[in-house]
C-alpha cells in the first residue's frame, strides 16, 4: 500500500478515520511521516493507538532480512600501514626487476621532489581508502576530488621538474614504458582489493577509482625510478598514463560492480 491508497481509503472509508485503522494502513503509517501526520491531524485518538503484533513482527522481518554479520573492521593505523607496505613492496620488486637508471641521470633535486611527490599522493590515497572502508568517516578532502586532484598535482610537478625536449623514438620508448609500469599496476590492485573488502564501502565508483589510481601509481613510482628518459613529455604522457589507466579501470570496475548488485536486488524482489 502507497500513499495514494491511504488517501483514497481515507476518503472512502469514514470509518478508517474514526476507529481501528486496518492493519495494511497501520502498517504503512510506520514507515510513512507524511501519512502519518495526515491521519493524526483528522484523529488525535490514532496517535494512541498501538500496531498490531503482527505488523510488528513483520517490520522485525523486513529489517532483519537485510542483516548480514560483519567483522569489525580493523584500527585505521593497521589499514593506513597495510596500504602503505603494499604500496612499497610492488614499488621495490618491479625495481629490482626493472632497475634503478633514473636516479643516476636525475638531479637530487628532481629525486627528491619527484619521489616526495609521489609518496604524499600514495599517502593521500591510503588514508582516504582507510576512511571510505568505514562508513560515517569524515573526509578532510571529498574523496570524488581526490584521484582528479593528485593527477593535476604531479602533472604540474613533472612538468615544473622536467623540460619538454624532442624525442627521436617518443612512441616506441613510450610503448616500452607502458608495457613495463601497467603489469605493475595490475599487480597491485589484487592485494589493494583483498584489502578494500574488508571494509564497508558506500560508493564502489569513487573508491574504485582511488584504488585504481594508488595501483596506478605504483607503476608510475617504479618507472621514474627505472627510466632514464627525463624529458617532461614523455613522463606526462607515458609514466603518468600508467596512473591514469588504473584509476580508469578502477572507476569501470566501481560502475560494472554497482550495475551487478542491482541487478541481483532486483532479481530478488
Amino acid at each position: 500500500m502507497n500513499c495514494r491508497d491511504v488517501d483514497r481509503s481515507l476518503m472512502e472509508h469514514d470509518k478508517s478515520v474514526t476507529a481501528q485503522l486496518p492493519a495494511q494502513i497501520q502498517e504503512h503509517l510506520l514507515t510513512c511521516d507524511p501519512c502519518r501526520e495526515l491521519v493524526q491531524a483528522l484523529n488525535p485518538s490514532v496517535e494512541n493507538d498501538a500496531p498490531t503484533p503482527e505488523i510488528l513482527r513483520k517490520l522485525e522481518e523486513t529489517l532483519n532480512a537485510e542483516l548480514r554479520p560483519v567483522r569489525p573492521l580493523a584500527p585505521t593505523r593497521y589499514l593506513f600501514a597495510a596500504f602503505a607496505a603494499i604500496f612499497l613492496l610492488i614499488v621495490a620488486a618491479g625495481v629490482y626487476l626493472l632497475g634503478a637508471f633514473a636516479i643516476s641521470v636525475m638531479g637530487p633535486v628532481q629525486t627528491i621532489a619527484i619521489l616526495g611527490a609521489l609518496a604524499a599522493s600514495a599517502g593521500l590515497l591510503s588514508y582516504s581508502l582507510v576512511h571510505q572502508m568505514a562508513p560515517g568517516s569524515r573526509h578532510r578532502i571529498p574523496p570524488k576530488l581526490l584521484p582528479v586532484a593528485v593527477v593535476g598535482m604531479l602533472a604540474i610537478v613533472m612538468a615544473f621538474l622536467f623540460q619538454f625536449q624532442h624525442e627521436r623514438d617518443f612512441w616506441g620508448s613510450g610503448w616500452a614504458c607502458l608495457r613495463a609500469g601497467t603489469p605493475l599496476g595490475l599487480l597491485a590492485a589484487v592485494p589493494l582489493w583483498l584489502l578494500l573488502r574488508q571494509g564497508a564501502i558506500l560508493s564502489q565508483r569513487v573508491t574504485g577509482a582511488a584504488a585504481g589510481l594508488l595501483a596506478g601509481l605504483v607503476g608510475t613510482t617504479a618507472l621514474e625510478i627505472h627510466c632514464p628518459i627525463l624529458g617532461a613529455a614523455h613522463i606526462l604522457t607515458w609514466h603518468l598514463s600508467v596512473a591514469i589507466l588504473g584509476a580508469v579501470i578502477g572507476l569501470a570496475a566501481g560502475f560494472a560492480s554497482e550495475a551487478a548488485e542491482r541487478h541481483l536486488r532486483s532479481a530478488e524482489r
